[in-house]
This record gives structure tokens, sequence and C-alpha cells, in this order.
């Protein structure tokens, strides 16, 4: 879990957008095992997901920094670390809301990591994972290397 805000890196707010993440992530089974907070910056952003992606297979959600704000940068830092994207996640994330058409937000792969970028807003990044969860399990193990059928 990556919280991607200048103020609650500098902690002058509570970061709720990736606590409401988290949570949500708890009880659909997965767990966190890391929650980093970084400013909205390029290269902040790429640099933690890099990390974070080394050796592992499994979801990393960013919260925050999704918008047409100027400071809103976490797309192009996901961009700068994927290997490949994974437009259908997104497509299907935005498609939730109407406000979802004003998310720049994206999805993809990094090695053995699912990557996806949520809105800064708890009920935006709530309603966007939701319309992911019932298929990243299987995209995990797909990148984990599980053979099988596909139903």
């Amino acid at each position: 879990m990556l919280t991607v805000s200048d103020s609650v890196d500098a902690g002058d707010r509570e970061d709720l957008g990736g606590s409401a993440v988290v949570d949500r992530l708890d009880r659909a089974g997965l767990e966190v095992i890391e929650h980093r907070v970084v400013s909205d910056s390029v290269e902040e952003v790429a640099n933690a997901l890099s990390y974070m992606a080394y050796g592992f297979n499994g979801l990393i959600v960013t919260t925050g920094g999704t918008g047409f704000g100027p400071r809103d940068v976490t797309p192009e830092g996901t961009a700068r670390v994927l290997d490949r994207s994974a437009p259908g996640l997104a497509e299907a994330m935005r498609a939730v809301n109407p406000l979802g058409r004003l998310s720049r937000g994206t999805a993809g792969i990094r090695g053995a990591s699912l990557i996806v970028n949520t809105p800064g807003s708890p009920s935006g990044a709530i309603e966007m994972l939701e319309a992911i969860l019932d298929v990243v399990d299987h995209a995990l193990d797909l990148l984990g290397g599980v053979q099988g059928h596909h139903d």
C-alpha cells in the first residue's frame, strides 16, 4: 500500500484514503505487509513502487495523486516502473462512478506484482478497488506462474 500525498507525508493531514484501503484489503483476506507514504513526486512514487515490487508476487495499491491537479503525478510515477500495462483493470475501476472519468489512474505489472492506482478519496479508492478485487487472486496466480484452466 502506497499513499501519495504531500500533506500526509508532511504530517499535516490524516491518511484516510490509505487507512480505508488497508481495511478493505484486510476484509478481502489480503495481507497488507507494508504501508508507505510519499510526497507527490514522480521520482518518489517510482522509487517506492520499484522497491515495493522487487521480488514481490502481490498487489500494490496506491491512493492519491490520480486527478487533474498540478501535483497529481501518481500515474506518471507508476508508468516509469511498469513492465506491462493492464488497461482492462484501469478501465473497470474508472467505470464504477461517473467521477471515474476524471481519474488518470493506471494499472499494470512489474515483475510478479500487480500495481493499481486509486484516488485519495476514501470512498473513491474503495469503489475502484472493489471493481477489481474479484480478479486479483487469479491475476496474482498468473503472475506467480500458476498454470491452470481459465474459467
